[in-house]
């Protein structure tokens, strides 16, 4: 990778923050999001030529006065991590409030997505070269009966991701997906996070496959259940969900 400017969604902690620790540390120009001002504060005092950016991706005023700032102050940006997600941990029983809790994860993991792609492919078609990485998940091949309507958003956006890649294939954009098994992050904690792989080995793979041109990045165990999912989906279902 040459010096690039990289915009992060959801940087202030996890993925995105190691995401920005790492490409920070390897001299490319990053900015992150976050929807806590204070949190976005925190993190970005922790980084070297990191800017921070209060936004909340759900929002489509915030998401407009972002893209302005983007195009008026970095107009060199060339790479998009689309990384804010949203998910709840609960089974699909009666009196669950499936539907609020749905609503709110495919407005953050899907809709919110394609919003702010939408919004700066100008800016990144007038790169030399740019790319787009959405950060999914192995939920997008076999759901987790206690994460449902999250592994619904994933395979959304797995599908949207494919389709946005086959698209730009003539342009100077490439498009990746990122998809992580379980990691050590507060975001994962009810799930047992801390028997997941550590963020920064996330960030890793993403750099590695960017070096490689790796569209789909099956990080850890995701290329196990991938290749499953490919044999028997419902032992990819068994395997996801053998200790929920």
């Amino acid at each position: 990778m040459t010096t690039q400017t990289i915009l992060i969604t959801g940087g202030t902690a996890g993925i995105g923050f190691a995401m920005a620790k790492l490409f920070s540390e390897q001299g490319h120009k990053v900015i992150i999001t976050g929807r806590n001002e204070e949190r976005l504060n925190n993190a970005t005092s922790q980084l070297k030529n990191v800017t921070g950016i209060q936004c909340d991706v759900t929002c489509e005023k915030e998401v407009d006065d972002l893209v302005a700032v983007i195009n008026s102050q970095f107009q060199d940006l060339s790479m998009l991590i689309n990384n804010a997600g949203s998910a709840f941990y609960y089974k699909l029983y009666p009196g669950a409030l499936a539907f609020d809790k749905a609503s709110r994860e495919i407005m953050t993991n899907y809709l919110s997505i394609i919003s702010l792609t939408e919004k700066l492919l100008p800016l990144l078609n007038m790169q030399p070269q740019a790319a787009i990485v959405n950060v999914s998940s192995i939920a997008a091949f076999a759901p987790g009966t206690r994460l449902a309507t999250y592994s619904a958003s994933k395979a959304a956006l797995h599908s949207y991701t494919q389709s946005l890649r086959y698209t730009l294939l003539s342009t100077n954009i490439r498009v990746y997906e990122l998809m992580p098994p379980l990691v050590n992050t507060e975001f994962s904690k009810e799930i047992g996070g801390e028997n997941g792989i550590s963020p920064a080995a996330v960030a890793e793979a993403l750099h590695e496959a960017l070096e490689k041109n790796t569209y789909e990045i099956h990080v850890g165990n995701t290329a196990q259940i991938y290749a499953l999912s490919r044999q028997s989906q419902e032992e990819a279902l068994k395997a996801m969900n053998a200790a929920r």
